[in-house]
């Protein structure tokens, strides 16, 4: 198979939730990959495992403050956020989709992530604080506690959010076939008909998924009585007019969730390290990051309730 931009376009999910620099940079630099390992005969997982890899060398090389290694990390991100487009691309390609590569893939930018959260951390702990944070004193533990609260408590949230909205707005435009979006009641029906005997990790990958779309569900509690009430309204038969309707609300939110995802945090992630502040990075994600997470999720909340006002009271 050789290069064409029919293939790229074949991976959108959508052009709706499609970032400039994935249509531009990412994807056809994935899409170049995933010819190349197809021409291999090399499995999708195996480019996600790799892509793990690749992440934690450069969480490995962030955790040294030269320049030099500073340039090697940002490389090394890049290019496991190229195999990370190009996983999907090449299942899509080979016809080799399955269960085991949707579970590796959404653990890729975590894996990348915590590296990179402890090799920060690791960096800066003896390092003198700022002059606006106490200059003089050593971060020490206080850089722990910065980057969990970043991480865990900001960067855990705002992703998960952003894909849940993406994979609504996805449903939306292109029902069941062109989104992700599922249901945590669904997950422990599949947890609890699964035996463990031989199946010890996928069992543990659906608790731990079926915990994770609760989490979605818990934080949005519109959008659920307006799903709740249109799945019982039209079962999988929802009308275009609705459709379109939603659309319209969502679209502009769609930029949100680009930002919170990948491109926007890494591109910021790379200036504060050549910078030699990559506490920056961290305050970044606590400040601009939780606003706008915060905006997304008011917005979406308040598009939900006046559709449901709209619809449900006709």
């Amino acid at each position: 198979m050789t290069f064409n931009k029919k293939g790229i376009e074949a991976s959108y999910k959508s052009m709706d939730t499609e970032e400039f620099l994935d249509i531009h940079f990412n994807r056809p630099i994935g899409y170049l990959w995933a010819l190349f390992f197809q021409r291999l005969d090399v499995h999708p997982n195996v480019v996600t495992i790799l892509s793990f890899f690749l992440g934690i060398g450069a969480g490995v090389m962030f955790y040294y403050p030269d320049l030099l290694h500073s340039i090697i990390g940002i490389g090394l991100l890049m290019w496991a956020n190229h195999f990370d487009s190009c996983d999907g691309q090449l299942a899509r390609l080979t016809g080799k989709k399955t269960l085991w590569g949707r579970m590796l893939d959404g653990l890729a930018g975590d894996v990348w992530f915590v590296a990179i959260y402890m090799a920060l951390c690791l960096r800066l702990q003896d390092d003198a604080m700022p002059l606006g944070l106490c200059g003089g004193v050593e971060w020490g533990w206080r850089i722990w506690l910065l980057g969990a609260v970043a991480g865990l408590l900001c960067h855990t949230r705002q992703c998960a959010l952003a894909d849940y909205y993406r994979n609504i707005h996805l449903f939306y435009l292109k029902g069941n076939e062109g989104s992700e979006l599922d249901n945590s009641r669904q997950q422990r029906e599949n947890f609890r008909r699964l035996p463990w005997k031989g199946n010890v990790w996928w069992k543990l990958f659906l608790f731990f998924y079926g915990r994770y779309t609760h989490g979605q569900e818990r934080v949005t509690p519109a959008f659920q009585r307006l799903h709740a009430w249109v799945k019982q309204q039209y079962g999988d038969r929802i009308p275009q007019a609705f459709r379109d309707d939603f659309r319209r609300y969502s679209l502009p939110l769609m930029k949100y969730t680009n930002i919170l995802t990948f491109n926007t945090r890494a591109i910021v992630l790379y200036l504060s390290v050549l910078a030699a502040v990559p506490y920056v990075y961290f305050l970044f994600e606590l400040t601009v990051l939780t606003a706008i997470y915060c905006y997304m999720h008011y917005r979406h909340e308040r598009m939900c309730t006046v559709l449901y006002h709209r619809y449900a009271a006709l």
